[in-house]
Parts: structure tokens; C-alpha cells; sequence
């Protein structure tokens, strides 16, 4: 008996402890709860109109756009809005709020639960009161200072402010995407009406785009849109706000969307929406920040530069035809971007060409080749046949058989010198297959070519698909002498106080390529404009040299469906792409030229007020008059002679002699001197 006394008292010591716990924890949270309350009555109700809009600047101040295009704001009453859009974002976003003081503490230790379980952040938590606090307390920083913010911020709404008007508040200022801030502008943009007409899909469909604006936009990814549709009005089926028929019906609903809505895109669009994701993807800025959050984000983008480029595009590819072209111009020692285009126009495309298109580079390939030929033996004098010939590579399994432009071969010899000038296609893949196709493969990658490269006989005639960026970061690489470089498009971000959250400090640049052979291969690359090396062809660049002014080195290369010009002085990059965007082949001549004549009027533009600098070339690289023809060091007698650089060591030797017999016979005959007994004897 005593024994049963003795644990019904150790029994009552616990339950006692535990209820004394228990009041504990209850009057602290009822303490923590009218603390809250106090804090919140004291505080007063929060400002609600703090939106900054961000800002975009050029290299020299100039505003090119901000952060939204054409972004819309307009505030109507709770009344004036449908009912269907209400009961759509309650049931998506916050199913309890009119029954929670701004936080949803079951949702909040399920989202918890959720993320511990997945080791990640897999479920949100916030309340519609905590958004509606997130959009007004404008900070971009994701930490923990900014999330008692939020709470605090949460907490001054409830307390002066309705449900009514916190819901208003929300629907008026949450992002639709498309830069559409609130309910009406959103009705408008989307649907070309108000926010009180919509109907029950049009409603549901809108609903769902707040969670992520770029996934779920119907105009950017309408497939993700649907998808979206289907979970909100799954959710209002479970909140018993509508009847599967009803939810099936408003899913099946054919839906009109706005097609005149207009936009003001602002200066270089292409170019904005580059900075956008780099913003987004790179920086860690989120869509609502670049919205709202009052950046000042200087760009390297040079105006002077970017209408130029835009100016040749409409001078020179006829306004009837419906080829595209994209261009992309970078300083090729800091990498910044000065000027891109993306397309001939965003409004009807805004698909960006100079950065995502993937397409073959032709013979734009080849100086990553002949670079890899003058650092491994090879020499601008080394001579090869231009005659049609099968190569035969994977052991011997399979064949492959180039053929020069137009069927023109030289039938002989031909000098590198030439055969880069001439884009000679046998003698490219002659020296491809020497060095071995990996070769190519490597250090196209080293010098920023990471699409895909198949280490074919192939590759040498640039067969494997690349972006124009790609190929502006390559050539930079022969522009600076092998440093390594990468383009860039922001210099800088500020917030709307001045305070600098990014700069982009030019890192040390590392030495890539080797410095005398990528010298000796950019003085290869003017040859392109030298008629000195017509040979069996004229050099490409023959139609453009005449409108030169300075000194240019450079490639352009020409596939059935491609057209390509690269090119860069000692201070700027260009590269130029033509073609249709599904491939079609370009059959008109005049088109295929597009891509030089637009290289050429925009460099020259491009570098108008620029001082005129030549190529730097290092200490170990010389200098020779050759005969281009065999390589060989010209004398007086040879009628074609060109100056061409050699790394030290490897310049010829041996003198032309080819001329010397021409000498002789160029010699005027000597009447024949009779003998004076010739003379006696003759008849």
C-alpha cells in the first residue's frame, strides 16, 4: 500500500512539474503574442508605397531601361476585383488567412519538417501577410536580419490594418510577370480587361503565376501556365469553393489572350535581357528585387557603338528579306560587351541570336587550327597541295572528302600563308589531321568555345555547331596576345542609396596561348584583305579591304546556311552571323556577303575618334618580304612579295630563285657578231 501511495505522490510531482511547464510556455507565448501587439500598435502602420524601379545604365551614364518593360500599376478596391481571382489566391497561396495573426504556424513546422526531410528548401511557408510585408520592405539580401524584418513588418500589418485591406494591399502590388504589378494591370496585359470581368479560368490562370512570373507566364511558357492552372483549381476543389465539373469546365475553357500588348523596350533589348539573367542567374538577384528593389546596375554597354551596329543592319540587309543577323562587339582585354544585337527585330522576335543561337562557324574555325599548326612546327611558308583528296580516319573505318568553294583547287603547292587568306579547305583539314583532331578540341575549349566539338577530320571546316559569343571570346583571345578573357556585361550595381553590392574588378589575366604564335597567327588573319596572296582564288576579304582604314586581322566563313564574319583591331572584337533561323539555305550571293559588309561598316564606325594602333608584337617573333607563292625569301627579281612573321628560329633561309632565269631572258638580244672570214666566205 505504501508502495502505491509513494508513486501516486512521484506521479503527481510530474504531472504538477508539467503543468507548471506548461503555464510557463502559455503565459510567454500570450507574452510574446501581446508584445507583438504592443510592438505593432506602437509602430503604427508601415508606408505602403516604397517600390523603387530599377535602373539600367550605359558605359557613359545614359539610361538605356529599367527593370520592367513597360511596367503597369493600378490600384482598385477589393470590390472591384473578381471574386474568382479572391478565391483562387486564398486557396493557392494562404487557405487560412482570414483565421491566422500573419503567420501560419502548422504550415510553417510542416515546411520545416518538409526541408529537413529533403535537405533542401523544398516548401514555403509565408503567409499572404508576409508576402504582402516582403514587397514592401524592399531588400534584396536573403538573410536572417531581413526575414525579422519581414516578421516585424508582418506584424505592423495585422495589427492596422483589416484582412480586407491586407488582401487589397496584396492583390494590388504582388508581380504577374511581364512587368504587371498587381491584379488590374494584369487582367489588362493578359486579357484586355478588368480585374472584375475576369472569369473563372482567366482568374485561376493568373493565380498561379506569383509563385515563379518567368515559369508561369502564359506568353513565355504556356505549357507551365496550364500546369499551374490545374494545381489552383485543384485547390479550390479541396477548399470546396468549386465543384470538379466547374474546375474541369474553367481547365477545358478556351482562353483569348491580349495580342496588342506593347511594351517599351528602351535602348539595346537583346542586351537588357542578358543583364536580366545574368542578374538573376549569376548575382542571385530575384525577379521581385529587379522589380522593385531600386537597383542602379551600370552596364559595359557603349551607345555610340550599339547604333552603329543597329545602323548596319538597316543600311545594309534589305528590308524585304527574311534573314536574321546577330552581332556582338567586346573589348578584348576586359571582356566587356559594347554592343549586341540580336536579332533585326526584337518586337517580332525576341529570341536572342548573338548568344543563344547554335550554328555552324564554317571556316571561322580555322586560325584556332592554324594557331595550333604555328605553335606545333608548322610555319606561314610551309607548303601542302590544293588538289581534291579523301581522308580516311577512325582507324581506317571511315572516309571523309572536303571539297574548296566553287570546286577551285591551286593543283599544286600552296603556303599556309595563303591557304588561311584563300580559305583553302584541303589544306586546312591536311594540317587538322597532322596535328590530330583532339588537338582542335582542346584549344578551342581553353580559349571559350564549350559547345560541343566532335574531334572530326570535319572540325577544321568548323562543321560542329557553336554561339556568336563563343566565337568573340576565341578571336579576343588573338586580339590580346593569348590572355585569357571573358566577356562581361555589368560593371557595377548600386541600390537607390549609392551603396555598391557588386563591382566587376578585372581579374589578372593568365596567359592562355602561346604569345609569339598567336601574334604570328593574327598577322596570318590580315591576310584575308592582302591580294598579294591570290593565288588559283582571290583572298576573301577582297570585297570589303577598300573600305578600311586601319589595321583589321580576321576570318569570315560560309556554310549552306550560315554566313559568318570575325574579326577584331587592336582594340575591338566583332562578330557578325547570317542566316534563317531554321536553317534554310542561303542561295541569293548578296546575302552571303551580309555578313563581311556588316563587319566592315560597323568596325570602321565602331572606331571613329580612336586612335590607330597596330598589333603588339613580342620580342620573339621576326619579320621577312617573302614570295608568298613558295615561302621562300623574296629578292629583287620576284614580281610578288609579301612581309610575314615567323616565330624566331623557324623564318626561311632560302632565296627565291624561281624569277632569276625570267631575268635572263627578260635580257635584249645581242645581234650576232660575224668573223671578218665569216664574212670573206659567206654567199
Amino acid at each position: 500500500m505504501e508502495i502505491i501511495t509513494e508513486r501516486i505522490q512521484r506521479s503527481w510531482k510530474w504531472i504538477r512539474a508539467l503543468l507548471f511547464i506548461a503555464i510557463l510556455i502559455i503565459i510567454s507565448l500570450m507574452l510574446v503574442i501581446f508584445s507583438a501587439f504592443i510592438y505593432g500598435v506602437v509602430q503604427g502602420p508601415p508606408p505602403l508605397n516604397v517600390s523603387q524601379t530599377s535602373v539600367f545604365y550605359a558605359n557613359d551614364g545614359t539610361v538605356i531601361g529599367e527593370s520592367h518593360y513597360g511596367e503597369e500599376r493600378y490600384w482598385v478596391e477589393l470590390e472591384e476585383i473578381s471574386p474568382h481571382v479572391i478565391d483562387a489566391t486564398l486557396s493557392v497561396e494562404d487557405r487560412k488567412f482570414f483565421k491566422h495573426f500573419g503567420f501560419d504556424l502548422k504550415r510553417i513546422a510542416g515546411a520545416a519538417i518538409a526541408d529537413i526531410k529533403a535537405g533542401a528548401k523544398v516548401q514555403g511557408a509565408s503567409t499572404i501577410t508576409q508576402q504582402y510585408a516582403r514587397n514592401l520592405y524592399l531588400s534584396h539580401e536573403k538573410t536572417w536580419t531581413r526575414k525579422l524584418n519581414e516578421a516585424l513588418y508582418t506584424i505592423r500589418l495585422e495589427t492596422n490594418y483589416s484582412k480586407d485591406e491586407i488582401l487589397e494591399g496584396y492583390l494590388n502590388t504582388i508581380y504577374y510577370g511581364n512587368g504587371m504589378y498587381g491584379i488590374e494591370a494584369a487582367a489588362k496585359h493578359y486579357f484586355n480587361k478588368s480585374a472584375l470581368d475576369l472569369s473563372l479560368s482567366e482568374a485561376s490562370l493568373l493565380a498561379g503565376i506569383p509563385k515563379a512570373p518567368s515559369h508561369y507566364s502564359p506568353f513565355l511558357n504556356y505549357e507551365n501556365s496550364k500546369k499551374r492552372q490545374a494545381v489552383v483549381l485543384n485547390a479550390m476543389v479541396a477548399q470546396e469553393l468549386l465543384s470538379i465539373e466547374d474546375a474541369q469546365a474553367a481547365m477545358n475553357e478556351s482562353i483569348i489572350f491580349n495580342k496588342n500588348e506593347t511594351t517599351a523596350i528602351g535602348i539595346a533589348p537583346y542586351f537588357q535581357d542578358i543583364v536580366r539573367k545574368t542578374l538573376q542567374d549569376e548575382l542571385n538577384f530575384d525577379e521581385q528585387t529587379l522589380a522593385q528593389g531600386g537597383l542602379r546596375v551600370h552596364t559595359t554597354l557603349d551607345p555610340f557603338m550599339q547604333q552603329a551596329a543597329e545602323k548596319s543592319f538597316e543600311q545594309i540587309i534589305r528590308e524585304d528579306s527574311n534573314i536574321q543577323a546577330s552581332l556582338i562587339a567586346m573589348d578584348p582585354y576586359s571582356g566587356a560587351v559594347k554592343a549586341l544585337v540580336g536579332g533585326r527585330s526584337y518586337e517580332e522576335s525576341p529570341y536572342n541570336r548573338a548568344v543563344q543561337a547554335i550554328r555552324m562557324p564554317g571556316s571561322t574555325f580555322k586560325p584556332i587550327l592554324f594557331y595550333n599548326a604555328i605553335d606545333n612546327g608548322f610555319t606561314p611558308s610551309t607548303v601542302m597541295r590544293s588538289e581534291p583528296m579523301t581522308f580516311r580516319y577512325d582507324e581506317g573505318k571511315a572516309t571523309y572528302t572536303p571539297s574548296n568553294y566553287n570546286n577551285y583547287y591551286a593543283n599544286d603547292f600552296i603556303t599556309l600563308a595563303q591557304a588561311i587568306a584563300l580559305s583553302d579547305n584541303i589544306y586546312a583539314v591536311k594540317a587538322h589531321m597532322f596535328l590530330g583532331p583532339e588537338k582542335l578540341v582542346d584549344t578551342a575549349k581553353e580559349i571559350g568555345i564549350s559547345s560541343d566539338l566532335l574531334a572530326v577530320p570535319s572540325l577544321a571546316l568548323g562543321t560542329s555547331s557553336v554561339k556568336l559569343i563563343e566565337m568573340a571570346q576565341a578571336y579576343s583571345h588573338f586580339a590580346n596576345n593569348g590572355k585569357q578573357v571573358q566577356p562581361i556585361f555589368i560593371q557595377k550595381i548600386t541600390d537607390y542609396n549609392g551603396k555598391i553590392l557588386f563591382e566587376n574588378e578585372m581579374p589578372e589575366q593568365k596567359q592562355i596561348l602561346n604569345e609569339a604564335a598567336t601574334y604570328v597567327t593574327t598577322q596570318l588573319m590580315t591576310g584575308m584583305f592582302d591580294p598579294s596572296l591570290n593565288d588559283y582564288t582571290t583572298v576573301t576579304g577582297r570585297d570589303i579591304r577598300h573600305s578600311l582604314t586601319r589595321p583589321y586581322a580576321g576570318k569570315s566563313g560560309t556554310t549552306e546556311t550560315d554566313s559568318w564574319m570575325v574579326g577584331f583591331s587592336p582594340q575591338l572584337t566583332t562578330a557578325v552571323w547570317i542566316g534563317y533561323d531554321k536553317g534554310k539555305e542561303i542561295t541569293s550571293p548578296r546575302e552571303k556577303q551580309y555578313s563581311k559588309y556588316i563587319w566592315a561598316q560597323f568596325m570602321e564606325d565602331a572606331h571613329t575618334g580612336m586612335p590607330v594602333h597596330s598589333f603588339k608584337k613580342p620580342k620573339t617573333v621576326v619579320g621577312k618580304y617573302i614570295n608568298p607563292d613558295n615561302g621562300k625569301l623574296a629578292t629583287e627579281s620576284c614580281p610578288n612579295k609579301r612581309f610575314v612573321y615567323y616565330l624566331e628560329g623557324t623564318e626561311p633561309t632560302q632565296y627565291c630563285n624561281e624569277h632569276l632565269h625570267e631575268d635572263l631572258d627578260a635580257q635584249p638580244e645581242v645581234p650576232e657578231q660575224k668573223s671578218w672570214w665569216k664574212e670573206l666566205f659567206s654567199f
